[in-house]
């Protein structure tokens, strides 16, 4: 496809905005999906991996719980369970747009 573009006089931009950007697109938010279930899945390897002043959700979520169950803990497990939702309702919808184009 890159070939043919470039043959048929497509510019650089144009190439990558109609091209490159759509065909990469499923393989990097499936590597932003993977690693945000990750850092959800496994507080202790995040722990690990997560650099000093650096805090993500699952984290603190965990810090808190350690001290009590608090409402300001109810309501982040909320916003992560939300986002996580949205998440996966959006790459069903991805695919299944996906789907029906290919038909």
């Amino acid at each position: 496809m890159l070939e043919a573009a470039k043959d048929l006089g497509a510019s650089e931009l144009t190439i990558l905005r109609k091209i490159i950007l759509p065909l990469a697109l499923p393989a990097v938010a499936a590597g932003w999906l993977l690693s945000f279930t990750l850092s959800m899945d496994d507080v202790v390897v995040s722990s690990f991996v997560t650099g000093p002043g650096y805090e993500i959700l699952p984290l603190k979520i965990y810090s808190m719980v350690k001290v009590g169950v608090s409402p300001e803990v109810n309501a982040l497990a909320t916003i992560l369970l939300v986002l996580s939702l949205v998440m996966v309702i959006a790459s069903q919808i991805i695919a299944r747009d996906k789907n029906s184009r290919g038909r």
